[in-house]
């Protein structure tokens, strides 16, 4: 069974869908390590009850990110993980992290990538007009929110939306479709073929 570790910087709503779906049995991975650069993050409180080994990594106990990083890719390796999960972590991984995991590093953003890359992307596309966003799970690189696509949901915006209903129903689409790309990876099903990846019987 595919081991693995979530860095989550807040509440771990998304945490808390990915350890929902370990329990449905809807996803085939084992979470054994949550990361948190924030001591009250909730994540971490989620993870403990639920006997998960919940760390606190203070970035202010080192000198610069590369230092950080490297103390993440230590505790990452220690637990033999085989996916790294970003859950909400409001921190930018440095290329050395991004290195030690080659396309074992998932994120969810919400919208249809390669649209509203970074910060907001609700509020991006809201503030747009589009008739349609959604969200992408993909693998990490060192871009912007411009590695492999994974998985997309679209979710169409309404007439009477407003930015905050937008928001919940982006986020229940987040909850379902990074749990099953998760479980994809932990069951050998994605195959990467240049900017393509596919899955595979």
């Amino acid at each position: 069974m595919k081991q693995i570790a979530v860095l989550a910087s807040g509440q771990g709503s998304n945490l808390e869908a990915i350890l929902e779906a370990i329990e449905r049995g809807d996803l085939s991975g084992r979470v054994v390590l949550v990361i948190s650069d924030r001591s009250r993050a909730p994540a971490l409180e989620k993870a403990r009850k639920r006997g998960i080994e919940a760390l606190f990594i203070n970035p202010k106990d080192f000198k610069n990110r590369a230092d950080y990083d490297r103390a993440l890719i230590d505790e990452i390796s220690g637990a033999g993980v085989h996916l790294v999960v970003l859950a909400g972590f409001m921190r930018l991984l440095s290329a050395d992290f991004i290195k030690a995991f080659p396309q074992r590093i998932m994120n969810i953003h919400p919208s249809l990538l390669p649209a509203f890359p970074g910060l907001d992307g609700v509020e991006q596309a809201f503030n747009y007009g589009v008739k349609v966003t959604g969200c992408t799970v993909h693998f990490v690189d060192e871009g912007l929110d411009s590695g492999l696509v994974i998985l997309q949901e679209a979710v169409p915006v309404i007439q009477q939306d407003t930015l905050f209903t937008l928001e919940q129903r982006i986020h229940a689409s987040e909850h379902r479709l990074y749990s099953t790309a998760i479980d994809l990876f932990c069951r050998d099903k994605l195959k990467v073929e240049g900017r393509r990846c596919q899955i595979v019987d």
